[in-house]
């Protein structure tokens, strides 16, 4: 088994707190202590981790960015199986509030994308597993521990899955350019379901089809798109506001 690596402070630190079972052991730069350091080095302590002394340059190989002096190894991240769908489904509280990506192949896109989803609350994202990014130690990264507290499900067939959605009372919006509805015009409350499409091509047409509605955000300037991790919490956070969701905490 393959080993991946997760670093940076908030990352390495997210990871002890929801997934520890999942971390085989934790390099940390000599001569790195500081508040936030021993914080980690406590958690691990108290799940009886190893931590290993390292120098920056071993870091720099063990990591794929910027680790700022901690890289815990873990096992293989691994997203929800679809077989999981509708236990997930069955056990939401409330009104569903589903993420779907169409077409998201970038890793760091999809950290970015899990992220926010975490923060308005999204109870699950679902993507197609042709042409979609996997839950890799890069997307894992990016989503600064989101990956570990919402269920990401590569599913087999998305148009089926939809209409499954669908059959449970949840309503379908899509974004594409064309739309003469904006985000801000279309009722965005009760059981929903919102899909976005990768950056430039958008939504395939199948999925497109699937869609009860369809939505735009309006653009001002010269830029005909935005990045899909924007697009998504643009989007996501006006749902919000529409739903009058309680966010738990506003910090940045």
């Amino acid at each position: 088994m393959k080993l991946e690596s997760v670093y940076g402070i908030h990352a390495v630190t997210t990871l002890l707190q929801r997934s520890p079972d999942q971390v085989v052991e934790i390099w940390v730069q000599k001569g790195r202590v500081d508040a936030k350091m021993q914080k980690i080095l406590d958690l691990a302590e108290a799940e009886g981790l190893s931590v290993m002394e390292a120098d920056k340059g071993l870091l720099n190989q063990k990591a794929e960015g910027n680790h700022q002096g901690i890289v815990a190894l873990r096992k293989p991240v691994q997203g929800k199986s679809e077989k999981h769908l509708p236990d997930i489904l069955d056990n939401i509280i409330g009104d569903p509030f589903v993420l779907i990506l169409d077409g998201v192949t970038d890793p760091h896109n999809l950290g970015a994308v899990l992220r926010t989803a975490d923060a308005a609350g999204v109870h699950l994202v679902i993507a197609p597993k042709d042409k979609s990014a996997p839950l890799t130690a890069v997307a894992a990264k990016v989503a600064c521990g989101a990956a570990e507290a919402v269920p990401y499900i590569q599913v087999t067939n998305l148009a089926r899955t939809m209409k499954d959605l669908q059959e449970r009372g949840i309503w379908i919006i899509g974004t594409a350019g064309e739309a003469t509805t904006t985000i801000y015009q279309q009722d965005c409350k009760g059981p929903l379901a919102l899909v976005m499409g990768a950056e430039g091509p958008g939504m395939r047409r199948l999925t497109r089809e699937h869609c009860d509605h369809l939505v735009n955000i309006p653009m001002a300037g010269e830029v005909s798109s935005l990045n899909v991790s924007v697009a998504t919490g643009v989007c996501l956070f006006e749902a919000v506001r529409q739903r009058g969701s309680a966010l738990g905490n506003t910090s940045g």
